[in-house]
């Protein structure tokens, strides 16, 4: 090996290095982008997560993909042998639990649309639950009369349930082979694919003040 091709080999094994140790150090999946600035001048970092990547398959923590982020975790196979300690062991409520699955599949969407699909309204605090959860977010407003806010869910809630993406959300057959939907579903049901990513056309961004509170929304 010449020495420029040692120099090149010692240049990436730094980059790797440095690489697992922000990865490591934090607590939250990180986005490549605020790593760039620690890495070597012109570094691809995404050929440098593939290797890092690469290198922990197999092993008993693994690097994954949480939407745009990245982060390791405990291998599927070997989650039975933790148990996360919870400060909060509550359960979500029915009615979180399946508002949190109408935002996640219909996503944007809005309270007034997560209630026509339920087909009781929601309170106020049951958003609230989801949000302080970390795993549904205010979107922006849609641009129809009153312009109610519209809810998606956060990169938290991939991570929490284990997703790579919006994609890996469970489909049809595979809700129907779990239980939670009945064999003899109507032939025109579907099971929407979300929305994910930018503002879609029919959205504006928040309004400054909506960061705070939800009961901005028109449509109370």
């Amino acid at each position: 090996m010449s020495a420029l091709e040692n120099d090149v080999s010692e240049l990436h094994e730094r980059n790797l290095r440095i690489l697992e140790a922000l990865l490591f150090a934090s607590a939250e999946p990180v986005d490549l982008r605020d790593v760039a600035p620690f890495l070597s001048d012109g570094a691809d970092v995404d050929a440098l997560i593939d290797a890092l990547q690469a290198r922990y398959a197999g092993r008993g923590i693994n690097l994954v993909q949480r939407g745009s982020k990245w982060a390791f975790r405990t291998a599927d196979d070997l989650n039975f042998l933790l148990r996360r300690e919870e400060t909060d062991t509550r359960p979500l409520s029915r009615a979180a639990l399946e508002t949190l699955a109408i935002i996640a599949y219909h996503q944007p969407v809005t309270r007034a649309e997560i209630e026509e699909v339920r087909g009781v309204s929601i309170s106020k605090g049951t958003l609230d639950v989801l949000m302080e959860a970390g795993w549904a977010r205010m979107r922006g407003r849609r641009r129809t009369p009153g312009r109610p806010v519209t809810y998606g869910t956060t990169e938290a809630f991939l991570d929490h349930f284990g997703l790579e993406s919006l994609g890996d959300l469970p489909g049809l057959e595979e809700l129907k082979g779990a239980g939670l939907l009945s064999s003899r579903v109507p032939p025109s049901f579907s099971v929407p694919m979300p929305f994910d990513g930018a503002l879609r056309d029919d959205e504006d961004p928040l309004d400054p003040d909506d960061q705070g509170d939800a009961e901005t929304e028109s449509e109370d």
